[in-house]
């Protein structure tokens, strides 16, 4: 997620947090740029909407760049870490 400075990250996960299906929210900076910082969240839940998720992050003046990685069904999978991580 793209983000301005404010609101911060505590800021964020709590909205993030209060949106129906969403259990946690877990969001930390891995960027910070002149104007903006880069923040990786990891949504965890049973019925997660994208669409509000989506909503929310642009009413506080943030985008979200990409989803990564999804995990869907009965089991979690445990993947391997990302190229990048």
């Amino acid at each position: 997620m793209l983000k301005p400075h404010e609101p911060d990250i505590i800021t964020m996960a709590a909205h993030l947090a209060d949106i129906d299906g969403i259990d946690s929210v877990n969001c930390n900076i891995v960027e910070i740029d002149k104007r903006v910082e880069n923040a990786r969240v990891t949504l965890v839940g049973d019925d997660i909407r994208y669409e509000l998720v989506k909503a929310v992050v642009e009413e506080l003046g943030g985008s979200v760049h990409s989803i990564d990685e999804v995990v869907a069904g009965a089991a979690i999978i445990d993947s391997p870490h990302m190229m990048q991580d």
